[in-house]
């Protein structure tokens, strides 16, 4: 079932990535007033792009792990320790921010997969900064450039 949320939260993430887009897009192509108010879609867009991709890496670890039948004990996204470590493994566990899969050993300890690329958290955060800055700011010009009311 975690499998299928996580799939279906990549999809929803991929159609508001590509709806940002197309409204950043249109808006700079129609040359309208507001370009940092397109920026932060555009940019917006980006990090939604980015999060839905770990998300889609997610959710293949978790399907990967979840699969059931022959060679399917220790975990597959947790052998890339080793079959010392791999078989004290008993459990996963999900963190959707910052996005990873964690192995569960059976001593108490746990460790991080590279089952999500490194570069997801990192990205999703500072686009993520950059668009509310860029909103923000468009925001704060447009109450600037506002006309007074009668």
């Amino acid at each position: 079932m975690l499998f299928l949320g996580l799939i279906l939260a990549a999809l929803a993430g991929a159609v508001a990535a590509t709806i940002l887009a197309v409204r950043g897009l249109t808006a700079v192509l129609r040359r309208q007033p507001g370009r940092l108010r397109a920026a932060a879609l555009l940019v917006g867009a980006g990090t939604v792009a980015v999060y839905a991709w770990g998300l889609l890496h997610l959710g293949y670890a978790v399907m990967r792990a979840e699969d059931g039948g022959t060679g399917a004990s220790p975990i597959e996204p947790c052998r890339e320790v080793g079959p010392q470590v791999a078989s004290m493994v008993d459990g996963y566990g999900v963190s959707l921010f910052p996005l990873h899969f964690e192995c569960h050993l059976t001593g108490g300890g746990s460790y991080v997969t590279s089952s999500v690329p490194g570069y997801v958290t990192p990205a999703t955060v500072a686009l993520g900064l950059i668009a509310v800055i860029c909103a923000a700011l468009a925001i704060r010009t447009a109450e600037k450039t506002r006309p007074p009311v009668a």
